[in-house]
């Protein structure tokens, strides 16, 4: 029989099965039983396999089949299966318990010990018990250091003629610099040396004395009008060799450049270079010094003894009065009803104005000073309008003699030279007011100044202190930006506070110049003022704060105006930057904005209208942004002048960009339109401090010293510039690579990314001579001086020639081309300058002579 037979024979014998009965209900040990086997693979598969419990297979005939298969067959599992396999071995519960409770106890006790060793690991580098492995060192510290700032007197060149060491284009060939050292006019076995001579400044062809000379009464340093300040004096040309700047221009702000400065030429005038029995500081009298007496031969030597500088300042004004604009009464305190009021005001009217003049501007001062206008708007063209210089310091601060001529010096060169235009101010902060408490009376008030200043500036102290500020400024919400040490009111994150109030209590000037202890000018401080006010005074509004956002580099940028060009480009198309590299690509943040900048064309306001604060008195455009030709601005003096760009802080790592408060950043407002620049050091017009000071204590908003003048002036639409003055670099940056990585933010800019160079990238910034942790500017300050710094310079170093040098780094120099020479330069900052002074002799004790005889 075939396949197919025996298929039909099968078929037939299922359908021919009669049911046999079988009672169902009937217990059976299969059906109650929880063998794990009781399923339905097991049941089918037997069902398939046998076809009757007599039968092994399905080949059977039909009437076997029909006769002995059940209706619902009984299972055999014995018979269906083989051996039953063995299960696999389950642990006891009591085990399981145990071993879940280990393995918990040793999850939770390897927390605690990686807790408590990344504790101790974090108190260990916090106490400097562990040497970390050093980072490695940023890029430009592979640059070599610049040796020709260092050249002297006796190797100098016309600047037309100087072959300056940097910077270098990339086609130029090597500088050989021990060819700068061989051109010196020092011979080492002759003591007769070429030395140029020196010339006064104020009669150098360029100065603002001789290009924009100015009719005023001289002023004299005694009340008998014969003793004069000696002038400044410069020598022609640079050391050979001698750097031009990275940074900033001379001749875009008209500085001079073709000259330079040694340190008797400067600051001989005022004490340094003779005795102090003589009269001067005791210091500068050893060392290289040859030709300093050309200082003093027309002026003779002044003795400094006995000056009181706040009455030297009053006489200067009074002799000059008529030039200016009058001046506003003094802001007395209310103190509740007096008797004698009108006596008292008499005796306390300031100046030469008029009472009835004096009382009518009291009653008027609250609208004059809401409603102040530029002075450019104000009276006549004739009337000059007048600046303090308010130079910040502390009860605690040690003077020394190089404070006391570099006071001395911009107290000459501003108030002095300029016939009064300009005043001088310290403002001191008594940093614990709970041991002196100067408000208490005049007279520990009086007796805090003379413990602490010098006799001769005494006159010029204004305190303050931050418990005065915190009552002044209730309300402000602090945000603690850099923990509670340092509070909002402090000297740290609310100095411009103490300027504010500063402002409110003088209102007879119209700018301020917030000065610090710790910059230096080489050169003539009227001049840089003057030449900087002017500059400022001109230019546009139209790009300004796209051009304040921005360093400026001549030798990468070419021209001013190319300069300008290219911000405006930078801001209008955008740059590719590590914030928009990735746009319109897939995954893309579809929130950030395009890479255009909207221009800044008037007020830039809060999101929020509450916000706002007396916006009716904000100058407002009167012409579109497109329709301007450049003219908007000029001729006004600006409201706010800084000597470092103006950058965005959103989006940057500088560490107090948020420290702003008072405003609603809630509800999609985010943060407030702001501005911030490095180093408080800068000019404040007397509107902008008393909006601030306003908005500070009526809205209650506030920001770090360094941003919030900035966002005040951003907020109402005043003009504000950053100055390019010439910054120096002590290292060989390719200036290309410099540039970018100083305008390294959103579009060009300095600010508005997270790779602006404010920030985590400040360190880039510490070999310029102008920033607030520069390293090359006060050593620069230093070796100018004659002083020795990292075992370099000095003495032996201007007079001996060292021929077996190869002049290639710092260390290498050959020396003996004498005293360093600088061309005009700010320098910040320069503290603890200790000069070799001799001993004071009233200070020295007077030891009788013995008598040979007794």
């Amino acid at each position: 029989m075939g396949v197919l037979s025996w298929t039909s024979r099968s078929r037939d014998g299922r359908q021919s099965r009669l049911p046999v009965y079988e009672n169902l209900n009937a217990p059976s040990k299969e059906r109650n039983s929880n063998d794990s086997y009781d399923d339905d693979s097991d049941y089918d598969d037997y069902s398939e396999t046998s076809s009757s419990p007599g039968t092994s297979n399905s080949r059977v005939t039909n009437g076997s089949a029909s006769t002995a298969t059940p209706i619902m067959p009984k299972r055999n599992f014995a018979a269906s299966r083989g051996p039953r396999k063995p299960l696999t071995y389950r642990l006891p519960n009591k085990v399981i318990r145990y071993l879940c409770f280990g393995l918990t106890s040793f999850i939770i006790l390897m927390i605690l010990t990686l807790i408590r060793a990344s504790h101790n690991e974090n108190r260990a580098i916090a106490e400097g018990k562990i040497d970390r492995p050093p980072s490695t060192p940023p890029a430009w510290e592979s640059y070599p250091f610049l040796t020709r700032y260092y050249g002297g007197i006796r190797n100098l060149v016309s600047f037309s003629q100087n072959n300056p060491e940097y910077p270098r284009s990339k086609g130029e060939p090597p500088v050989d610099k021990l060819s700068y050292a061989n051109s010196s006019n020092w011979e080492p076995d002759v003591q007769e040396r070429n030395l140029p001579t020196s010339k006064e400044y104020n009669k150098y062809p360029s100065s603002v004395f001789q290009s924009a000379p100015e009719q005023f009464q001289e002023c004299f340093l005694d009340k008998a009008n014969k003793v004069r300040v000696p002038p400044i004096r410069y020598y022609e040309g640079r050391p050979n060799g001698f750097p031009e700047p990275v940074l900033g221009s001379y001749d875009l702000l008209g500085l001079p450049e073709d000259i330079c400065f040694e340190r008797y030429g400067r600051y001989g005038p005022y004490g340094f270079g003779y005795s102090v029995r003589s009269g001067g500081l005791g210091t500068g009298e050893h060392g290289e010094k040859e030709g300093f007496e050309s200082t003093w031969e027309k002026v003779p030597q002044v003795d400094w003894k006995g000056m009181d500088w706040a009455d030297i300042q009053r006489r200067c004004y009074r002799a000059n009065a008529a030039r200016y604009k009058t001046v506003a009464p003094k802001q007395s305190n209310p103190n509740g009803f007096y008797i004698d009021e009108g006596t008292a005001a008499t005796n306390l009217h300031t100046r030469d104005t008029p009472l009835a003049e004096s009382l009518q501007s009291s009653a008027n001062v609250t609208v004059k000073e809401k409603n102040s206008v530029p002075a450019s708007e104000g009276e006549s063209a004739t009337k000059l309008p007048r600046t303090a210089i308010v130079i910040r310091c502390w009860d605690e601060y040690f003077w020394k003699e190089e404070d006391v001529m570099n006071i001395r010096s911009l107290i000459s060169e501003l108030v002095l030279a300029s016939g009064g235009r300009y005043d001088i101010h310290l403002l001191v902060q008594v940093k614990n007011d709970a041991a002196h408490p100067i408000w208490a009376d005049a007279a520990t008030y009086q007796r805090r100044i003379e413990e602490t200043v010098p006799a001769e500036f005494r006159g010029l102290v204004t305190f303050w202190t931050e418990t005065q500020m915190l009552s002044l400024y209730q309300g402000i919400f602090d945000l603690f930006a850099r923990g509670p040490d340092l509070p909002v009111h402090g000297v740290y994150r609310g100095l411009q506070m103490a300027m504010q109030y500063f402002a409110y209590q003088h209102p007879e000037y119209d700018y301020y110049w917030q000065w610090e202890m710790d910059i230096r000018y080489i050169g003539h401080y009227y001049d840089l003022f003057t030449k900087i006010e002017n500059w400022t005074k001109e230019q546009p509004r139209k790009g300004i704060w796209e051009r304040n956002a921005r360093f400026y580099l001549p030798s990468v940028h070419g021209t001013w105006e190319d300069f300008k060009q290219m911000a405006r480009v930078q801001s209008e198309m955008g740059t590719t930057g590590a914030d928009n590299i990735w746009d319109g690509l897939p995954g893309a943040d579809k929130q950030q904005a395009g890479r255009r900048d909207k221009p800044v064309w008037g007020p830039e306001r809060p999101k929020d209208p509450k916000d706002w604060f007396e916006p009716d008195d904000d100058p407002k455009p009167k012409t579109a942004y497109e329709k301007d030709k450049y003219v908007w601005g000029v001729g006004e003096e600006a409201d706010y002048i800084t000597f470092n760009p103006m950058f965005d802080p959103e989006g940057t790592t500088w560490g107090l960009a948020d420290d702003i408060t008072g405003y609603n950043t809630s509800d999609g407002n985010g943060m407030p339109p702001r501005r911030a620049q490095i180093i408080t050091a800068s000019r404040m017009s007397r509107r902008l401090l008393m909006k601030m000071h306003r908005e500070t204590a009526f809205l209650k908003h506030h920001a770090f010293p360094e941003m919030w003048p900035g966002t005040v002036a951003l907020q109402h639409g005043y003009k504000a510039i950053f100055v390019p003055h010439p910054l120096y670099v002590d290292r060989e940056w390719p200036p290309e690579v410099f540039a970018r990585t100083l305008n390294n933010g959103r579009n060009g800019a300095t600010g508005g990314s997270r790779t602006s160079v404010f920030g985590q990238r400040e360190h880039n910034l510490i070999g310029l001579t102008w920033f607030y942790n520069s390293g090359f500017a006060p050593n620069l300050y230093r070796r100018w001086l004659g002083l020795k710094v990292n075992n370099d310079g000095g003495e032996e170093f201007e007079m001996t020639v060292d021929e077996s040098k190869n002049a290639t780094s710092v260390s290498e120099m050959r020396g003996g081309e004498g005293r360093m020479c600088l061309p005009p330069m700010l320098l910040h900052p320069v503290k603890d300058v200790e000069l070799p002074v001799e001993a004071n002799p009233e200070d020295t004790l007077e030891i009788p002579e013995s008598d040979p005889g007794a």
